[in-house]
């Protein structure tokens, strides 16, 4: 028998290798585990690929033989490729795009050749957590520092006419031109009629005081003056300045000879890309004729530790179909990837649009496109909107993706910009060529109309069968979502959209008037707001409305909506007919609750079952109640001010209910909110509001129901625009 030494020898010899066992076991199976997270696909793109490699691989192989390929464009000719070796494939066709920044000279286009199918679509996504970003931008090197700390650097692109642009990122956050005044705003001095140089097209001039415009100015045709009409504004190019007459006129004209295209006397304006004017940290100033470029750093700025990004193209990505041949591309998806840095250049003409900007164009455009899916992708650091379903368009879906820094708006659905309408893809008469059924659900858009005041955050235009829902749209200086596009009581395809749990609030800003947290127009039966939150909406002017019926609206339900911190009113309806405002809670407006503007011989709408809470010395009831063409009843008003409530005419509530036969089963009573003054509209359970039929609903599921942040968390910059 082995000594009692050597039989403890012999035991810890044997724990040994079973630890050794269990330890290199683990690792293994840890490594197993590791190889079999690792996202595996088709193909697979990286920024240190290269096209002339098989795209099999996720990364170069050992002796650089092969790898991934270095462009999308590359992949897609190899999903081309797959899909004729395999064309009855069952499952997904992936390809993997690894992190890193892909600057591109022109845009990624996706046709009917590259579509997928049902079973099989064609999936563009970002490698396991890494985030791939596409640019529309190019980094600036080069910079050298002059005595006075002004980086300078000249660009021969510029110089020698190839690029121009007029935005500029710097560790991925927006930079501005120098803009005149300093501060606030110039004012319109005198209204002009347009010049014969105009032709009756719009207004092309107006007067100025002092030497608010001077003819001196160096490069005077890139020069921008940005004149504000009421929910619009104008970005015109000086054609000539007078300074003895003190008239300015422009290169184009506004669009239309109507008032509120007119340069207004006392209306706002302000100068941009004035070189004297560079003065400010964070300024910059491109000289076009020399290629000069010259940026003034922000504290703690240094070109070492500072990227600076200019943008080259306009559009990132085009989805087009064969709208004519009804051949659309379809079954594409995008997951996780970010779109950044488009170019926006005032046009030779100017920039100027009747309503919302949607003339842009937008960083992912599509047309003729079908059952494509964006998810959890972001746009940011774009010059006009950042996306666009226009002719043809059609079951779509848009979820968990952010739209954030934008010169323009969000989302349009109906119109994708140009070539859409009444270009290559206008498809006349054709039913296919309605735009319909989208979905943009959980989705963060803000920090918008950084160019294009009277951008907006989604705009729904001449398209039905649309749903928007759990969004945080915010940050904007006009309307929050637009649907509708028909002005009074025509035919209208804008029916049966779904505008629902959405969070919409930062609107105005007291930069343009006439704006809603949601704006509709023309007839839409089918439509319902519902369940939405909109609070702090101010204009400039008149018009900071939460729920705005204009014109035409029709058949729309809006219910279940939480409003509040307005200016102008909670709801307000210009004309419209039947429509159905019930159960909201409408709270702390500022000049008055509810407001009515126009009378017709129809029902203007039933407004029943609301809450109605004020704390100021406003009327319940604004502008026009001349007739009695509309039903309130079961409303609980409550002034919690105790100020004497009066309703129009200088009415008595109870002459209100007499004499016109309104709000006969309605009241004036508090009702009872938990915490109305620090945002809690939840009410208690004794609330005499129930007693009407009011039904509590949890506003608090309104916005993203899982928000994802997928861009840097960088402070937002305001626009130029805004008066410091």
């Amino acid at each position: 028998m082995p000594r009692p030494q050597s039989l403890a020898r012999i035991v810890l010899s044997v724990t040994s290798v079973l630890a050794t066992f269990f330890l290199v076991t683990a690792i293994l199976g840890h490594s197993a585990s590791a190889a079999a997270a690792e996202p595996t696909g088709d193909l697979y793109v990286a920024t240190d690929g290269n096209d002339a490699w098989s795209g099999k691989l996720a990364a170069p192989n050992a002796g650089k033989t092969d790898g991934p390929v270095a462009t999308v464009a590359r992949a897609q000719q190899l999903v081309r490729e797959l899909k004729k070796q395999e064309p009855n494939r069952d499952k997904p066709i992936v390809v993997l795009v690894r992190g890193g920044t892909y600057f591109l000279d022109k845009p990624i286009a996706f046709g009917p050749d590259d579509s997928g199918t049902e079973k099989a679509p064609v999936v563009y996504r970002a490698f396991g957590d890494e985030r791939p970003v596409f640019s529309g931008g190019a980094v600036i090197k080069g910079w050298k520092v002059g005595g006075d700390g002004r980086w300078v650097v000249t660009l021969e692109d510029v110089k020698n006419g190839k690029w121009n642009f007029a935005q500029l990122f710097v560790n991925d956050q927006r930079r501005y031109r120098p803009r005149l005044p300093k501060q606030g705003y110039y004012k319109i001095a005198e209204q002009m009629q347009p010049s014969e140089h105009a032709k009756k097209q719009g207004h092309d001039q107006f007067g100025f005081a002092g030497e608010d415009l001077r003819a001196d100015w160096a490069n005077l045709g890139d020069v921008e003056v940005l004149a504000f009409h009421q929910w619009t504004a104008s970005r015109m190019r000086p054609a000539e300045i007078d300074a003895a007459k003190h008239v300015v006129r422009f290169t184009g004209t506004t669009r239309g000879m109507t008032p509120w295209a007119s340069f207004l006397k006392g209306h706002r304006v302000l100068v941009e890309n004035v070189r004297e004017a560079l003065s400010e940290p964070g300024q910059w100033y491109l000289d076009r004729p020399t290629g000069q470029l010259t940026y003034i750093p922000r504290p703690g700025e240094t070109p070492e530790k500072t990227v600076v990004i200019a943008p080259r193209i306009d559009r990132l990505v085009e989805i087009i179909g064969e709208t004519k041949s009804h051949r659309w591309a379809e079954h594409l998806q995008f997951r996780g990837l970010t779109f950044a840095h488009t170019n926006w250049v005032c046009p030779p003409d100017g920039q100027s649009f009747p309503q919302a900007e949607i003339n842009l164009d937008a960083a992912i455009t599509a047309v003729g496109a079908r059952q494509i899916v964006i998810d959890n992708c972001a746009v940011r650091n774009a010059g006009q909107y950042a996306m666009a379903f226009g002719t043809a368009c059609r079951h779509n879906r848009i979820e968990n993706c952010e739209m954030v820094d934008l010169g323009g708006g969000g989302i349009k659905i109906g119109y994708a910009g140009p070539g859409s309408w009444g270009g290559s893809h206008d498809v006349g008469n054709d039913p296919e060529g309605i735009v319909s059924h989208h979905t943009v659900r959980n989705c963060r858009i803000a920090h918008g109309g950084r160019l294009h005041s009277a951008a907006v955050g989604v705009w729904i235009g001449h398209s039905p069968h649309n749903t928007v829902e759990h969004n945080d749209i915010y940050d904007f200086y006009y309307t929050g979502l637009s649907v509708g596009w028909v002005w009074g009581y025509a035919p209208s395809k804008s029916h049966h959209n779904d505008i629902g749990f959405n969070h919409v609030y930062n609107l105005g800003q007291k930069i343009l008037s006439d704006m809603g947290g949601i704006y509709t127009l023309g007839v839409s039966p089918g439509t319902t707001i519902h369940d939405n939150v909109f609070h702090d909406i101010y204009a400039f002017d008149y018009g900071g409305w939460g729920l705005y019926t204009d014109e035409g609206s029709t058949d729309i339900v809006m219910e279940n909506n939480l409003v509040y911190r307005t200016k102008t009113g909670s709801f307000h309806q210009h004309y419209g007919k039947e429509n159905r405002i019930q159960n909201n809670i409408l709270a702390f407006s500022v000049q008055h609750q509810v407001q009515r503007t126009r009378t017709e011989p129809h029902t203007s709408f039933f407004f029943e079952r609301n809450i109605v809470y004020w704390d100021n010395d406003s009327p319940a009831l604004g502008s026009n109640w001349n007739d009695n063409n509309f039903r309130m009843d079961k409303n609980c008003y409550f002034n919690a001010a105790g100020r004497p409530i009066k309703f129009p005419g200088g009415l008595s509530f109870a002459d209100w209910q007499q004499k016109r036969g309104q709000d006969k089963d309605s009241i004036v009573a508090d009702p009872l909110f938990v915490d109305a003054a620090k945002g809690d509209f939840h009410l208690k359970p004794d609330s005499p509001a129930l007693k009407l039929g009011f039904k509590p609903f949890d506003y608090s599921r309104a916005g993203r129901k899982t928000p994802v942040v997928l861009t840097k968390d960088l402070p937002p910059v305001p626009a130029a625009f805004v008066a410091e």
